[in-house]
């Protein structure tokens, strides 16, 4: 008698097998996402970056590229904060009853510290009670988190890639929070016939057999996770020349940003993408590269982006499988990119309406000889 397996799909980006494994779709088979794993890459190697905000329409690849990224670091964690969740499960809480019964304090831990080493991912993070995202943000930030109650404090390492993602038509962040998040991406919907085909032929290729979708790009996989860990010991002194803080600089106050963390971010940006082209010099250039990932979602002024400078250095993210996807636009709006099948994609669009048409008025002739005259 033999025994067949079977498989469905799971949330998002997964596909479930009868074993109860997840197979995740491959950081390196995202098609038409170049802008996106950028920033993704950047952030998990300096996750004091402060995360990365992708905003788009559903069915836009952004769970996927989430989950696709935990996988890739060497099967990080990967926690999802649901839009119910409290303060206390977030950072965690203390047991003070304990302090009290055995003189000793006991952290509980709260979704920050599943998350240490790997990705906390969060789902219409513009929904979230700004108190919420706010204390995200700042442990983000800063790499520890600390929790406090009855005059009792404790800290602990919590040391997280932060992938937010939201739907614009569902509400924006206010700009406070927004400016908190390190980088962003704006994705778009597929606008090409041949877009859309490769999208869906990696998707169903997945579906079908996720197993050789993996086997397939392993390699791939295995280069681009030494490629992050190296980029990542690179980091240590590497210091950043006048140069590059005079680029930062200019294209901070083109860009009419409030403050300096524009300038900070890109900064750790530029460090962070000049690690990853395997240099520990840090160029103008390399600060023209993630320039416009800090800057969209600060913009107070529309006068477009100075054109980035390119660079002729081989990057790991100019594999075949990852296309490249047009520059960012203005704030709120941070960059295009293909949608991607691994989120659902919305039955209920628009697609192919037609705009409305002016309507010309006519004069309207009374009927009777128009109002009665008085008597």
């Amino acid at each position: 008698m033999t025994h067949s397996t079977f498989e469905f799909p799971c949330a998002g980006s997964s596909v479930c097998q009868a074993d109860g494994h997840r197979s995740v779709f491959p950081f390196t088979a995202l098609v038409g996402q170049a802008v996106l794993q950028r920033a993704l890459l950047l952030a998990a190697i300096d996750p004091g970056i402060g995360g990365v905000l992708i905003s788009g329409p559903r069915g836009t690849a952004k769970s996927t590229s989430a989950r696709a990224l935990a996988a890739l670091l060497s099967d990080a964690p990967f926690v999802t904060l649901p839009l119910s969740a409290s303060l206390e499960q977030l950072i965690g809480t203390l047991d003070v009853q304990a302090a009290l019964r055995d003189g000793e304090v006991k952290l509980q831990p709260g979704l920050v510290a599943r998350a240490h080493g790997g990705v906390l991912y969060v789902d219409e993070v513009n929904l979230l009670p700004d108190a919420l995202v706010d204390a995200l943000l700042d442990v983000a930030a800063s790499g520890l988190n600390t929790v406090e109650r009855d005059g009792i404090s404790r800290q602990h390492p919590a040391r997280f890639v932060l992938v937010g993602t939201m739907n614009p038509e569902e509400g924006e962040l206010r700009p406070q929070l927004l400016d908190r998040f390190g980088l962003s991406v704006a994705l778009a919907n597929p606008d090409t016939v041949a877009q859309r085909q490769a999208i869906t032929r990696a998707r169903l290729a997945f579906e079908v057999d996720p197993d050789a979708m993996q086997a397939t790009h392993a390699q791939q996989q295995a280069q681009l996770t030494a490629t992050v860990q190296a980029a990542q010991r690179l980091l240590v002194g590497m210091a950043w020349p006048d140069e590059a803080l005079q680029r930062a600089a200019e294209l901070a106050l083109h860009a009419g940003v409030d403050g300096v963390r524009a300038d900070l971010v890109m900064l750790r940006a530029a460090r962070a993408w000049a690690a990853l082209e395997g240099r520990t010099d840090i160029t103008p250039a390399d600060v023209d590269a993630v320039a416009e990932l800090a800057l969209a979602h600060r913009r107070n002024t529309h006068t477009p982006m100075p054109t980035p400078t390119p660079l002729t250095a081989p990057s790991p993210l100019n594999a075949p499988t990852c296309a490249p996807a047009p520059t960012p636009k203005a704030r709120g709006t941070v960059g295009q990119g293909a949608s991607q099948a691994g989120d659902a994609p919305d039955p209920g669009g628009d697609w192919g309406a037609m705009p409305a048409q002016p309507v010309g008025m006519a004069r309207v002739r009374t009927v009777g000889g128009g109002l009665p005259k008085k008597a």
